[in-house]
């Protein structure tokens, strides 16, 4: 199926490809601004990452499950003149998960202090709640130090963050540079349940915590100040974007393959699909890994947009389970983890390219942490972590053993059992977004400063500009629309300027990578 509806020599003022959030978000920005969008996508339907797939109980995630952050996307519809509330229907969710181990140990952790002081005295006692209250003013003052200078900055720099911690001295002990995340972890609680409690949340952006920073103990505050459920489902907000871009005049064009991203004049000027029409644009915004430009796949003019993408260390993958079952067993609360015994012998897998037999597993049910009861037949979405490619596959009948004998053996059970349509593979990500290596956080946060090489909104290729979670800020959902935000800001402020899309100081470069794209294939898979 081709796109229809546009003709090769129509023009506009931005062309964005692909349709990830990341993309949605600038074309809701940009079109409110007044300007002409056109949004190519490759598959069927938009959201990116933030896919679900079809059940008998209606849609299911297959992505992003957690929204963090909401004064990111409270501002997001703020600048679009649109109550948020009469688009989606957020619920705040007090109990941020609950966590299971294999001796029979559950935790809950809520986004209250006193919840969490009584549920931890009554798990690890009077030494747990104060190692818990150290490591939280810690995660605190670090998210604090890196919101505004970092994440929300368009252009960070390591001078500015130098100043910043020269101006407060006790901020360089709290990163604790030299450490990794379990390092810093191991030293701060006594109970190893702890350590692997928040070691955990390095995989939110597709670390290791034995290799990530420490640093990373932040992403807990971003957690405990607020999680968020959207009722029917996280790809609700893919819909609502999408919506509000088109009432603004923005035009979408689906099962459009870009082949390549035309440079002309030393800047760019539209893209080629695939199948040989052209379509003209003042400017591009790309809306997908940046390896795919690093390496090529969209054209050798373009390949200085990608940086050192196509260099960099990629994050884990995954293999994600999305169905409808009736489940009995276990109480479930919306999130929910369940740890294998010990984590380091999973994470010295992943960084081998192989799998264990036993994951630690993160488990949605979609259907819970509302007003009312869960259904009879639930919507479900599991996550075990995997690596990215080259490494070897796994069959779904493996995958299925791997995941769903883990969960018996915590006395989870679900019927019917879902079948391989439900599955998607790191060989599957790959194929869904080309040149992503199937990694689902693009390019790894495992070095120290990973947060300062990734591209930016503002590509030194004049003209194009990056969003996603593979540029600046990086992976999450906030992130992503905060890189909508940097990337439509660049663009409305280059179209005024006397000199257009200059270069920037620091140009970026590492990112989320991926496998090169095969011969003609599309790269305009959104992130």
């Amino acid at each position: 199926m081709t796109p229809s509806g546009f003709s090769a020599h129509q023009g506009c003022d931005v062309l964005i490809v692909g349709a990830g959030i990341g993309g949605l978000a600038a074309a809701a920005r940009l079109a409110h601004a007044g300007l002409r969008i056109t949004v190519v996508e490759r598959a069927a339907r938009s959201g990116g990452k933030m896919r679900c797939l079809p059940s008998p109980a209606g849609p299911v995630d297959a992505g992003p499950t957690v929204l963090t952050l909401r004064p990111v996307l409270d501002d997001l519809f703020t600048s679009l003149d649109e109550r948020l509330d009469t688009h989606l229907e957020l619920i705040r969710q007090p109990l941020i998960a609950r966590h299971f181990w294999p001796d029979g140990s559950r935790l809950d952790l809520f986004d209250s202090e006193p919840e969490n002081l009584e549920a931890l005295r009554a798990f690890g006692g009077a030494r747990a709640v104060a190692q818990f209250r150290a490591f939280c003013d810690r995660a605190r003052v670090l998210f604090e130090a890196f919101d505004g200078p970092v994440m929300r900055a368009a252009n960070p720099s390591l001078a500015g963050l130098a100043g910043q911690t020269l101006r407060a001295p006790g901020l360089l002990r709290q990163m604790a540079p030299h450490r990794s995340l379990a390092a810093l972890l191991d030293r701060t609680f006594d109970d190893p349940r702890l350590a692997q409690l928040f070691g955990r949340y390095a995989t939110y952006v597709g670390a290791s915590p034995y290799r990530a920073p420490a640093l990373l103990s932040l992403i807990w505050h971003a957690e405990y100040v607020g999680v968020w459920k959207i009722a029917g489902g996280m790809h609700r907000l893919a819909r609502a974007l999408e919506r509000i871009a088109r009432t603004r005049g923005a035009r979408f064009h689906h099962n459009a393959h870009v082949a390549r991203i035309d440079i002309s004049g030393g800047r760019a000027r539209g893209v080629t699909l695939a199948d040989g029409r052209t379509l003209r644009a003042e400017r591009v915004l790309f809306n997908g890994d940046p390896r795919a430009l690093a390496t090529g796949a969209l054209g050798p003019e373009a390949v200085p947009a990608g940086g050192q993408s196509g260099k960099r260390q990629r994050s884990l993958s995954a293999q994600v389970w999305a169905f409808a079952a009736r489940v009995r067993g276990v109480d479930l609360a919306h999130h929910n983890v369940f740890f294998r015994a010990d984590p380091k012998p999973e994470f010295d897998a992943l960084a081998r390219g192989v799998l264990v037999p036993d994951p630690t597993l993160y488990l949605c049910a979609m259907d819970r942490g509302g007003p009312a009861p869960p259904p009879d037949l639930e919507r479900f979405e599991i996550i075990a972590n995997a690596p990215p490619l080259p490494a070897p596959d796994q069959e779904p009948d493996q995958c299925r053993t791997r995941c769903f004998d883990t969960l018996a053996r915590a006395g989870l059970r679900f019927a019917p059992m879902p079948d391989a349509q439900s599955l998607t593979t790191p060989t599957g990500f790959e194929s869904l977004f080309p040149a992503s290596q199937g990694a689902l956080y693009g390019q790894s946060p495992e070095a120290l400063m990973a947060a300062f090489q990734r591209p930016k909104a503002r590509s030194p290729v004049p003209g194009l500009y990056l969003a996603g979670g593979g540029a600046h800020p990086g992976a999450g959902v906030p992130m992503a629309m905060l890189s909508a935000r940097h990337a439509a800001e660049a663009i409305l402020s280059d179209r005024t300027s006397p000199s257009p899309s200059r270069r920037t100081a620091t140009p970026g470069g590492t990112s989320t990578a991926s496998a090169t794209a095969a011969g003609g294939r599309s790269a305009s898979s959104p992130s």
